[in-house]
């Protein structure tokens, strides 16, 4: 699986930024559960490690939260990589709504 790699600078504290990220996941799950289906997530301080599935492709990674930027690191199905600009611009509006 090639990994899709998105650095996302920040200028919020690394707790506010854990905290928001944290409640939107959670958000997500109940939005999206028709369509992301056994999103799992497990924090180990400032480092969320994913697994899940949409439109039967799985997927899995990690975010990182920084003192000053996110990263996701996240493994992407071969069948994925065709929608990988895609998948990236859906994140950078994630993540652009949950740092403003």
């Amino acid at each position: 699986m090639p990994n899709l790699i998105i650095s996302i600078p920040h200028g919020l504290s690394q707790r506010e930024v854990l905290k928001r990220m944290k409640y939107a996941l959670t958000q997500a799950k109940a939005q999206h559960s028709g369509k992301i289906k056994d999103l799992q997530e497990k924090w180990s301080g400032n480092i969320g490690r994913f697994s899940g599935s949409a439109m039967g492709h799985a997927a899995s990674g990690t975010i990182t939260v920084n003192a000053s930027e996110i990263v996701f690191d996240l493994a992407l199905p071969f069948a994925a990589t065709f929608f990988k600009g895609k998948i990236e611009a859906g994140i950078r509006k994630f993540a652009a709504t949950l740092l403003t």
